[in-house]
């Protein structure tokens, strides 16, 4: 049986639940591969996807004999066969955080559930954890966004919009990747000090300050990188916050290792921050996997641990508001004695 929905259904039943229905699309890939709307049951006996008939071929095509998933084209299933997925069944989990309440109302009713159970992030806090082939998914992303990251810097000129490199940071993903992991930020001047800055038409000036946010999907896993860029030459007034910045990215990489304090390390950086009257604004950083943001998260609220083959970022930034702006971001592997940074792209002053 596939690997990933065989630790579920020993999972459910630690848990004293006798089935288990899984409607996020996001963990259906993780323990299936499939990308195609659908449901997936874990009944006392079978693995069961229902879908729509408009994937059924690509679903069968992608599935093996080795996972023992029976596929349902949801068109064939009938009312008797809802009832009796689950009959049997008096406990069964869902996700709580995904399904809506309507959607919980429509579950009771069509599979005549005695007792619906939240079953609390159980496959999400699985997926903290990358096997060997997440692993080698993730390491592939980040490198492609080096790369780009290194074409781009050769690509941007005075003159040029932030749309403009924006649009060619994702014309780059497009050609090698799934595509984007999320919308590329490009943030050049004053609009540095927005975090989220969305790229508008200002156009890149001579002594200019860029904060390029970027990330691709490769096999449905994402990279993450953020880089504070100069064009010409690091305004005075930029200097001491950069080399804060840089100075707290790495500290807080000289600490990520397995067994390490989310909340110890976050509350180091914060401090640090306010000793030199600033804030930092967001969380020091998360987890990265099939989603860009996902457990664990990086700041002094979660009191938990870093654990072994966690892929996390690590991306302290300092906001001047109508000023500019300083973040600085890698993704990481977490091992048993430290980290493996997984962008590798330059973090010294990058003039262009």
């Amino acid at each position: 049986m596939n690997p990933k929905v065989q630790w579920l259904r020993n999972k459910i039943s630690s848990l004293d639940l006798q089935g288990m229905i899984i409607s996020n699309p996001i963990n259906i890939k993780y323990l299936t591969g499939l990308d195609a709307e659908g449901v997936l049951l874990i009944t006392r006996k079978e693995n069961i996807y229902i879908t729509d008939g408009r994937y059924i071929e690509y679903v069968h095509s992608t599935l093996s004999f080795f996972d023992e998933i029976i596929v349902c084209d949801v068109r064939n299933v009938s009312s008797e066969d809802y009832e009796n997925f689950f009959m049997f069944c008096e406990n069964v989990g869902f996700e709580e955080n995904y399904v809506t309440y309507a959607q919980y109302k429509e579950y009771m009713r069509k599979y005549k559930i005695n007792n619906l159970v939240e079953t609390e992030y159980i496959i999400e806090k699985q997926r903290m954890i990358k096997d060997e082939e997440e692993l080698k998914n993730l390491r592939i992303a980040c490198e492609i966004t080096d790369n780009c990251f290194s074409y781009i810097l050769s690509y941007i000129k005075p003159g040029m919009t932030e749309k403009q490199i924006a649009n060619e940071i994702f014309d780059y993903y497009r050609q090698r990747t799934d595509g984007l992991a999320f919308d590329t930020i490009v943030a050049s001047g004053e609009n540095s000090s927005k975090p989220h800055a969305v790229p508008t038409d200002r156009k890149i000036q001579k002594e200019d300050i860029i904060t390029i946010d970027m990330g691709c999907k490769y096999n449905g896993y994402c990279s993450d990188m953020t880089r504070t860029i100069f064009v010409g030459k690091v305004p005075e007034e930029v200097k001491p916050v950069y080399d804060l910045v840089l100075k707290n990215q790495k500290q807080t990489l000289d600490e990520y290792r397995d067994g390490a304090s989310i909340r110890l390390f976050s509350k180091m950086v914060t401090n640090d921050f306010k000793l030199h009257d600033y804030d930092l604004v967001h969380s020091l950083g998360h987890g990265v996997g099939l989603e860009i943001h996902e457990p664990p998260y990086i700041n002094y609220k979660n009191d938990t641990n870093l654990k072994e083959n966690m892929v996390v970022t690590d991306e302290p930034g300092i906001y001047i508001p109508g000023k500019f702006g300083v973040r600085i971001e890698d993704t990481v592997q977490i091992t048993k004695s430290g980290c493996i940074t997984l962008t590798n792209s330059d973090k010294n002053y990058i003039i262009i």
